[in-house]
């Protein structure tokens, strides 16, 4: 479990228009903020 803190493992993902974004890509030239819910349509 990383702390606060902690840099994030580098992950691949697609953004909301399909395209693939890499962690790693961004780091040093970007602020990058990792947001994680229990779920969509849910108070958390």
């Amino acid at each position: 479990m990383p702390a606060v803190g902690d840099m994030a493992p580098d992950f691949i993902l697609r953004n909301t228009h399909g395209d693939e974004i890499q962690l790693s890509d961004r780091r040093g030239r970007a602020r990058v903020v990792l947001i994680f819910y229990p779920g969509d349509q849910t108070t958390g």
